[in-house]
């Protein structure tokens, strides 16, 4: 496998400061432009930060729920705000304790990049971002947390980040979700009743998880560190500086731009489907 961590070049987008941060459907835009810009190589690779705040992502697969709009209103009673991602998984909660970042990489027949080797870049990187301290992050899959997936990093037992992947010709991004601090209890109840309410009890075809809110915790709990969402961002970068990859400002470049407005024109149209109950008619990516 391509050593994707030591010595490249790697530009950097960060959503939560640039024009973006304003729009929570531009993150997703942004991110599936960054994608075919690797791919197409006008850009070597990128990390892309991308924090939201209080927003519940659902995944296309929540798109199947039996009840979903009863769960959808049950979000937003409760102030959260609901998107459909871009990308198949399942529900997952953002907000200002939860960093989102994704790696964007060439997976071309020069640089071929398995799913599997994807999720263990990720999973390297983060352990890299923590070496300081003595705990062992492990990778499994924590079925009764929101979310769950074979590359769920966890310590102790506890889940604290999710690992998904996005593919595009020549392109994929590794994105992750991680529960650095705030109240992780709170987060996994509001996922549990979301699925009590979109499924009451029905059996479908589709697997959704019975969501135990002791399956997660916080970062800074489990490390016993005082950390934030842009220290451990500045971690990141100290963590792939130090593996002598330059970290170049990204650029929006007129091709970029059109791909993001591209992207962006998509996932408006199938999150008005969600809110017009149509969600199983969501168009499959090209």
């Amino acid at each position: 496998m391509t050593n994707y961590l030591d010595n490249n070049t790697y530009y950097i987008y960060d959503s939560s400061v640039d024009a973006f941060k304003e729009d929570k459907l531009s993150h997703f835009a942004l991110g599936d432009a960054l994608i075919r810009a690797v791919g197409n190589g006008e850009a070597p690779a990128a990390l892309h930060f991308w924090p939201i705040d209080n927003l519940v992502i659902l995944g296309m697969m929540d798109t199947r729920l039996p009840y979903l709009q009863d769960g959808i209103r049950f979000l937003r009673d409760s102030q959260s705000d609901v998107l459909v991602r871009n990308a198949g998984g399942l529900a997952v909660v953002a907000d200002d304790g939860i960093l989102n970042f994704s790696l964007v990489l060439p997976d071309t027949e020069k640089c071929k990049l398995s799913i599997n080797d994807g999720y263990t870049v990720m999973k390297t990187l983060i352990e890299q971002t923590f070496a300081d301290s003595n705990k062992t992050i492990a990778a499994f899959e924590i079925s009764d947390s929101y979310c769950p997936g074979d590359f769920d990093l966890s310590i102790d037992g506890k889940k604290f980040a999710g690992i998904a992947q996005r593919r595009f010709k020549n392109g994929v991004s590794i994105m992750i979700y991680m529960s650095i601090n705030g109240d992780q209890q709170k987060r996994g109840a509001l996922i549990r009743r979301f699925y009590e309410l979109g499924l009451r009890q029905e059996t479908t075809r589709w697997h959704f998880p019975t969501v135990n809110p002791d399956s997660m915790a916080n970062l800074s709990d489990l490390l016993g560190m005082p950390l934030t969402v842009d220290a451990v961002k500045e971690r990141i970068l100290t963590a792939l500086a130090a593996n002598g990859n330059a970290l170049i400002e990204g650029p929006y470049s007129t091709k970029l731009l059109a791909d993001y407005q591209t992207a962006y024109e998509k996932m408006k149209k199938r999150n008005e489907q969600i809110d017009e109950n149509k969600a199983t008619g969501i168009e499959q990516e090209k």
